[in-house]
């Protein structure tokens, strides 16, 4: 198959997936309820009395980028859901008779998961500004938070592809997500690593959610971003890599036996 085929296969069964999305907008709406929850959770209850450090500013401030891993946590588990019940379905099969591209029937998922969860994001962030989240960050600083969370979406949701293809049940298609999900709760993501006992802190500060919670803190804190953000682009490359080789292998492995 050529690159155009692939463009145009993959671009009709996107079209496909997102009119699921658009029939069902309240998966958008289910999957942001929780970090709008927690994030007025943690800035209206708990945030008057949790220390993040002078120079921190505002909590919401402090909070959001975390909050924002936190709704694409939440939002793969639905790509995973959603692969299961079309491999359920027979949609695949029927694929594999019809000259397309193989690997567009999953890329069609991962743009769909992309789209879904940008919107999500988006919806989290105007909240964020409703209840006093400001930022003076550059066009080109948010140009690097979107980058960032494209990426880390597109990491996750080929580890949320892993799990569709490998699942035996519905419940089981979507549990995967509920460790990503608490994994910012050990990060940088609500208070500084400093406040941890040193066993969480040395946890929190070499696993992936820290340095990428820091780097977008920073990028709209307007303030130098250090090594930080190699090491979350490292995070990202490297899971993205290797989720999108383990899930190829699985597919082609389930194509050959069907």
């Amino acid at each position: 198959m050529s690159t155009a085929t692939f463009v145009a296969d993959t671009t009709v069964l996107t079209g496909r997936s997102m009119k699921h999305i658009t029939r069902s907008l309240d998966t958008i709406i289910t999957v942001t309820i929780t970090p709008i929850a927690l994030m007025l959770l943690f800035v209206f209850v708990l945030g008057g009395a949790i220390s993040t450090g002078p120079d921190s500013g505002s909590y919401v401030n402090y909070l959001l980028p975390g909050i924002l891993l936190i709704t694409i946590a939440s939002g793969i588990s639905y790509t995973s859901y959603r692969l299961f019940m079309d491999l359920q379905g027979g949609i695949f099969e029927r694929f594999q008779s019809m000259p397309i591209s193989r690997s567009s029937v999953l890329w069609a998922h991962v743009l769909t998961s992309l789209v879904s969860n940008m919107i999500s994001v988006v919806l989290v962030v105007l909240v964020a500004l409703l209840i006093g989240f400001r930022t003076g960050a550059s066009v080109l600083a948010w140009l690097g938070v979107a980058g960032i969370l494209v990426l880390f979406t597109l990491a996750l949701t080929w580890v949320a592809v892993i799990a569709g293809l490998s699942a035996k049940s519905v419940d089981g298609a979507g549990a995967f997500a509920y460790p990503l999900i608490f994994l910012p709760f050990i990060s940088s993501a609500f208070v500084p690593t400093s406040s941890m006992p040193a066993p969480v802190a040395w946890f929190a500060e070499h696993q992936p959610v820290t340095p990428i919670v820091d780097t977008i803190r920073a990028l709209f804190a307007q303030q130098p971003v250090n090594g930080d953000i190699w090491i979350a682009l490292a995070w990202c490359v490297g899971i993205l890599v290797v989720a999108y080789g383990f899930a190829m292998s699985i597919y082609r492995r389930r194509i050959s036996r069907g």
